[in-house]
């Protein structure tokens, strides 16, 4: 009985562990992701531009607006030597998930989108980019 004391304590600790290494370079404070400072506001602007400009975020009743944003995945890509030489420091893609209402057929329905994110001496930028495996970001093509 005693040893069961203590396996769940230290099981719950080896969890919290595990979960506080997960994810570490793509975090957007300390000095190893410096290069990816600025990413999260640039992923909320992506989010206002979805909800402006995506079809399923048209509805204007309160049940039928978009919701449930979500970034799927994240991962960064290889910056080229003459991207390099242009300046760039860091690109990544991002997918992001959300829930939508398609007028047309007049029900729910999710979107998915994927974008690649470019970080220059003047920020991030964003381009659409190809289709991408949700838990990977790895390109489907």
């Amino acid at each position: 009985m005693g040893v069961s004391i203590l396996k769940l304590p230290a099981a719950a600790c080896a969890a919290l562990l595990m979960l506080g290494a997960c994810d570490k370079a793509a975090t957007t404070s300390g000095a190893p992701a410096d290069k990816f400072a600025g990413l999260d506001a640039a992923e909320l602007t992506w989010r206002k531009d979805i909800i402006a400009t995506d079809p399923l975020c048209k509805a204007t009743a309160e049940d039928q607006k978009c919701s449930g944003f979500e970034v799927a995945c994240k991962a960064e890509r290889t910056v080229t030597p003459a991207e390099q030489a242009k300046g760039v420091t860091a690109k990544v893609v991002v997918m992001m998930t959300w829930n939508g209402f398609d007028p047309k057929f007049n029900h729910a329905q999710s979107g998915t989108k994927a974008e690649l994110f470019t970080k220059d001496a003047k920020g991030w930028t964003r381009a659409p980019h190809g289709a991408v495996y949700m838990q990977t970001c790895g390109d489907m093509s």
